[in-house]
């Protein structure tokens, strides 16, 4: 196929993506971080992402057929809590790798957030205006802006992602939460936030399979499910052979810290179904694709 370059190879979602690609694809990818992996066809960049300029410089000496645009800060606590940190990077760095694939012609894959919407519908289409209640989803919405005036770009809605670091590293709530399971620590879930969870898996998977095609415009990504947090913990739980009895449904406004969420950001998938060969799947199917033996 060419050449794909992936910002944030070291992160979560990057890395399903630079385990799963295939031969056809020399895989660069642009992190902050030192390698993770190395393998014939994986070429990593180490560079500060929070400098337009670098990000330029290395998309230039690259010069990708396709960029999927993965990095971000995600955490969305430690967003509103930095927002000009938040702003610098998950705008900033859009901004730059936008601006490129616009002069070069190249394909453009960004990777938004289900959490762009108010939360007071749910099933969301991909017409559904955003309306974002908290600053990290104010930044992936002024990304959407940005990237929405690339001719040649894919703006994927990424709901809740299940999964482990495939390389190692990332903001995978999994990664959290599997030591409270085995220890027994109670864990306090909102049980009003209603989500459609997609595995990681699957993501680097569809992420891989646009990289190849030729749809432009806007796709909700998501799992076939729809699923309050507490119903979604305790059945990660029970699937993954633990007890769900320390998930603990506890209101948002009982965890200190917390930045406000959307309620109900289920995404509807029919568009993708009908645009992807690659299959979205119910959360079981989801959690046995990634759950650690």
């Amino acid at each position: 196929m060419g050449k794909l370059a992936i910002t944030g190879g070291g992160g979560f979602v990057a890395g399903s993506v630079i385990q799963q690609a295939g031969s056809s694809w020399d895989v660069h990818a642009l992190s902050g971080k030192s390698p993770l992996a190395k393998r014939p066809g994986l070429i990593w960049h180490t560079l500060d992402l929070k400098q337009p300029s670098a990000v330029r410089t290395a998309l230039d000496a690259i010069t990708p057929e396709v960029v999927i645009h993965a990095a971000a800060i995600p955490d969305i606590d430690f967003c509103e809590k930095n927002p000009a940190l938040a702003r610098a990077v998950n705008v900033g760095m859009t901004a730059a790798v936008a601006d490129w694939c616009t002069r070069k012609g190249s394909r453009l894959i960004f990777l938004s957030s289900d959490n762009v919407f108010d939360g007071e519908k749910g099933k969301y289409v991909e017409d559904d205006p955003p309306a974002p209640i908290n600053e990290y989803a104010r930044t992936k919405a002024a990304g959407e802006a940005i990237v929405a005036g690339v001719a040649r770009a894919v703006i994927a809605r990424v709901a809740l992602v299940m999964g482990f670091g495939l390389l190692g590293g990332g903001n995978s709530f999994l990664e959290k939460t599997v030591p409270m399971f085995r220890a027994g620590t109670p864990i306090y879930v909102p049980p009003e936030e209603i989500r459609t969870p997609i595995d990681v898996v699957t993501l680097g998977r569809v992420l891989l399979e646009l990289a190849e095609s030729h749809f432009c415009g806007i796709l909700h990504l998501a799992g076939t499910e729809v699923l309050d947090r507490v119903t979604l913990t305790r059945r990660l739980a029970e699937r993954m052979g633990f007890s769900p009895d320390n998930v603990i449904p506890r209101s948002p406004t009982q965890i200190a810290g917390r930045a406000s969420r959307p309620r109900d950001v289920s995404l509807n998938t029919s568009k993708a179904r009908s645009v992807l060969k690659t299959p979205l799947r119910d959360f079981d199917a989801s959690v046995d694709l990634i759950a650690k033996p």
